[in-house]
């Protein structure tokens, strides 16, 4: 990439700051003129981030500029190139300062090295205003060395700069260096903590870009199993009223009040995961596994031994339950499924087997098939469960979870939140 082009994409890249700018400050202007008296304070956008602050402190150098045109500089063409040579080091230098990775760049530390050169050269040649380029070199110091060395740094600038205005005229050299340290210092003060506050505001918004995408997704998940669980109650219990109504109404009515239960309930839930409360019950989910199974023609045996559970465990062997009762339902073709859940002291263990010759479907990469239980093995291990699922040596499939057992303990909520149905 030539030179020409590398300014061209430096100009772009400006002109993008810049609009950036101007959209963020209409937005607040807006924001402010339709919200007065509301007591919310707006935050301001704050000046654009790049080396336009920072080049109206070049004025500084008009009086170096008018005492070359009115022939009070001897060796004008030597000085008129050294001012052009400043000026440019210093636009290069001021507009690279507000890029981290480039200030850091051995160019930009060279040419500040070279403005050193240069205003130590013209100061000390000419005197009098250009002695005016050390607070102009210090403002550029403190943009760029920005880190534990800037106060070495400002002080031996400023020392040196009051050196080289003794020399001139002494009656002055306390401003002058007074001047550069002060440059240096606030310079860098207000470069850093604009570029914090930036850096901060950017994490702000993607916290909140994560949060909205973290509560889509538990909700997307709550919403999907309980519609996929639900819709595959409902089909199953619709096909076997269907099937019953020609020789037996009263089973098939009592289908279609199971129907009638299951769609209420669904309701309720669904309203409960909006509002972000919904807690399952374990011994709720069993009952609902025996009425689908019942449904679908698998006979349900459910067994169930231990201690108490603490509720948030229960929420998630409730899940458990569900998800795995529904991959019986859907894809396994089995004519028993046996459910049993043992609890001991320390752990509780889950287990969900059916004798069926089908399994989730194989989207995951481990040894735990379908979305639903592969959701459902992260929320397990962020509790500090485990989740296992595959074919079992005498045929079927099995599911077997283990928690450990926190009678009113609190568990990850991450791991409360609903998993997909596969």
């Amino acid at each position: 990439m030539t030179w020409r082009q590398r300014l061209l994409v430096q100009l772009e890249v400006w002109q993008s700051t810049r609009a950036l700018w101007k959209e963020g400050m209409k937005e607040y202007k807006e924001a402010q003129k339709a919200s007065p008296g509301t007591g919310r304070e707006l935050e301001h956008p704050g000046p654009p981030a790049n080396g336009f602050s920072l080049v109206p402190w070049l004025l500084m150098g008009l009086g170096a500029l008018s005492n070359l045109f009115q022939g009070k500089t001897p060796n004008p063409w030597i000085g008129g190139l050294g001012l052009l040579a400043f000026n440019s080091l210093y636009i290069y230098v001021a507009f690279r300062s507000f890029d981290k990775q480039k200030r850091r760049e051995t160019s930009t530390r060279v040419a500040l090295l070279v403005m050193f050169l240069l205003t130590t050269g013209l100061a000390a040649g000419y005197g009098g205003n250009w002695l005016l380029f050390f607070p102009l070199l210090g403002l550029a110091t403190g943009a760029t060395l920005r880190g534990p060395w800037l106060g070495r740094a400002g002080l031996l600038l400023a020392a040196f700069a009051g050196v080289v205005s003794a020399f001139h005229d002494a009656s002055n050299a306390t401003t002058i260096a007074y001047g550069t340290f002060l440059s240096t210092m606030v310079t860098a003060a207000i470069l850093s903590l604009s570029e914090a506050v930036r850096e901060l505001r950017a994490a702000r918004e993607e916290l909140a870009r994560r949060a909205v995408e973290q509560e889509r997704l538990r909700f997307s998940r709550d919403l999907h199993d309980l519609l996929g669980h639900t819709m595959s109650v409902i089909v199953v219990k619709s096909e076997a009223a269907r099937r019953l109504a020609p020789r037996d109404l009263d089973a098939a009515l009592a289908q279609i009040t199971d129907i009638e239960s299951v769609g209420r309930q669904a309701l309720t839930e669904i309203r409960e995961a909006v509002t972000g409360y919904r807690e399952g019950s374990l011994g709720t989910e069993l009952d609902r596994a025996r009425s689908a199974l019942d449904a679908a023609g698998v006979e349900p045996v459910v067994k169930r031994s231990g201690v108490p559970l603490a509720p948030q465990t229960e929420v998630l062997l409730g899940w458990v339950v569900r998800e795995a009762v529904t991959n019986v339902v859907r894809h396994a073709g089995a004519t028993r499924c046996e459910i049993t859940v043992h609890g001991t002291a320390e752990q509780v263990r889950l287990t969900v087997a059916d004798n069926g010759t089908g399994e989730p479907s194989p989207q995951s990469p481990s040894d735990v098939g379908g979305t639903g239980l592969k959701g459902l093995t992260e929320r397990l291990a962020a509790a500090g469960g485990s989740l296992r699922a595959g074919r079992s040596p005498r045929g079927g499939f099995t599911v077997t979870a283990e928690l450990p057992v926190e009678p009113g303990g609190v568990l990850d909520p991450v791991a409360l939140t609903a998993p997909r149905a596969s």
